[in-house]
């Protein structure tokens, strides 16, 4: 479990690393960063009022609705 939780200690710390490295070139990746900084919140003790995390859900989906390219509709 030690090992386990080292391991993601060190891939957290590089992924933001590599987060803090460049500034978002697109809105979707101020999105992705976002998003990440929202899932961090969303463990946390202040985070876990329901509605907290009922706002933190829709704006993920937000962000991943928003983010997809449109549906067309099929020509008929």
């Amino acid at each position: 479990v030690a090992a386990n939780e080292e391991l993601l200690r060190t891939r957290q710390q590089a992924l933001e690393e590599q987060l803090l490295a460049h500034p978002a070139l697109t809105w979707e990746d101020a999105a992705d960063k976002a998003g990440y900084l929202l899932s961090l919140f969303a463990a946390s003790p202040a985070a876990q009022d329901p509605r907290r995390q009922m706002l933190i859900a829709r704006v993920l989906e937000d962000f991943l609705r928003l983010s997809s390219p449109p549906k067309t509709d099929a020509p008929e």
